[in-house]
């Protein structure tokens, strides 16, 4: 759950930026824009740094029954900086890791087509003008947050009232194979409401799975958690980077069905890898001697 409303962060700003980016563009210009993501950088850039810490015993805002609860789940490695050095063999000969990586991988190309794609989509394949684009651009992020809300808490209902396969890997799993249905059906649907409203769906249900991720790494990994969840992330990000070149290169030459329809693959590619995905595993035994 926590994770989910973390991420539901992502899915809110995304949402927030199409109408009010497209607003300062109209009356002060696009130079106007980058400024406005200047400032909101800065401005998050030092409120993390004056609330962030290191540590949790460096964080005056965590109290001891908090932090006797992090210390019991850190098991034997009580302090951070007793923390053995990553052990990258067993992170990448790991099942669960490459499996996370691959389905992150293809989450991330769908996630970078609504990010960097869907509004230039709705302009120019469903002919909608600046301000309306605007509007439509605003539903898969707004079904993004719902759907890692929804998604998180799911995720915790499911894990407690069956099992943690259920809860942390087929519910991700279900995610990923409604998306690609989604997506096939959004980019066939004649009606540009109909089709973003579809698509957007599909963006919510892919963001059901966003959580489970990082908690499914976190569980794996115990200490190791964050070279582990970066590792998961890069899938992500490569993702996002196939997507920025690969997405118009297809629509430019097959049409954007054929675009969507590549998405819809990875999409069901990414629900297989979740099938093999044991929450349960962990990547390092905690009764083994530490070794830096």
């Amino acid at each position: 759950m926590a994770n989910g409303i973390i991420f539901g962060g992502v899915g809110l700003g995304s949402g927030l930026t199409p109408p009010v980016l497209a607003a300062v563009i109209l009356h002060f210009g696009w130079r106007s824009s980058f400024w406005l993501c200047a400032l909101i950088g800065v401005t998050a850039g030092t409120v993390w740094y004056l609330a962030a810490r290191d540590t949790p015993e460096q964080h005056s805002l965590v109290s001891t029954a908090e932090l006797e609860h992090i210390a019991r789940g850190r098991g034997q490695q009580s302090k951070l900086d007793t923390k053995p050095g990553a052990p990258w063999g067993k992170i990448f000969s790991s099942k669960e890791v490459l499996a996370l990586v691959l389905s992150y991988f293809t989450y991330g190309y769908v996630a970078w087509i609504f990010f960097s794609w869907f509004y230039i989509y709705l302009a120019e394949v469903r002919g909608l003008n600046l301000k309306t684009s605007a509007v439509y651009t605003m539903m898969p992020f707004l079904a993004m947050t719902v759907g890692c809300l929804v998604g998180g808490a799911a995720s915790d209902w499911l894990a407690r009232r069956y099992r943690a396969r259920v809860g942390r890997s087929f519910l991700p799993a279900f995610a990923l194979g409604c998306t690609a249905i989604l997506l096939l059906a959004g980019s066939r649907v004649h009606d540009a409401l109909v089709a973003a409203a579809v698509l957007a769906c599909g963006a919510g249900t892919l963001y059901l799975s966003q959580s489970c991720f990082f908690s499914v790494a976190a569980n794996i990994a115990g200490e190791h958690a964050g070279v582990v969840a970066g590792t998961v992330n890069t899938g992500g990000q490569l993702g996002g980077a196939v997507t920025a070149s690969l997405t118009p290169l297809i629509a430019a030459r097959f049409g954007w069905e054929a675009s969507f329809l590549t998405a819809a693959l990875l999409a069901g590619v990414g629900a297989l890898a979740w099938l093999v995905v044991n929450p349960e595993a962990r990547l390092v035994d905690e009764s083994e001697p530490a070794t830096q």
